[in-house]
This record gives structure tokens, sequence and C-alpha cells, in this order.
């Protein structure tokens, strides 16, 4: 079985060179998606984030909730 990825561990692994709050581009480049995948994410609410103006913002924490680093584990 797998070992779960700690927060504090994906932070120092994946997202160091990150700032604290993403902005489109940095989240897809981090997921591996294309811009319009990204938005799509955002706007289908898979993954949370803060309106600042018309921009989107996602910090890293939400980030890390939508790929369940760190969090407790549901069954769905």
């Amino acid at each position: 079985m797998a070992e779960r990825l700690s927060q504090e561990k994906a932070y120092r692994i994946m997202l160091k060179r990150y700032p604290d709050v993403l902005d489109m581009k940095q989240m897809c480049e981090i997921l591996g998606v294309s811009l319009k995948t990204g938005y799509t994410l955002i706007q289908e609410n898979k993954i949370e984030y803060l309106r600042v103006g018309r921009a989107y913002k996602i910090p890293k924490p939400f980030l890390l909730s939508y790929l369940r680093i760190g969090a407790a584990s549901d069954n769905r």
C-alpha cells in the first residue's frame, strides 16, 4: 500500500518554488494540465479558489486539498 504524502512533505517536494498563493498558470503547471482544464476545475468547484478582481487565486492548501494530500481519507 502506498504511503500518504504529508502536507509538509508536499510543500517541500512539489511546491517549494511557488508562492503561497498561486495564479491559474502556476496551478496548471503544478497539475500538468492546460489552462482550459484548470478553468474547468475551478468552474466546476473541484478546486477551491479566491477571486481578486477578475483573477482567480489558489492558496496552496486549497490545491493540496484537491489532491487530497494531508487530508483524512474519505470513502467516496
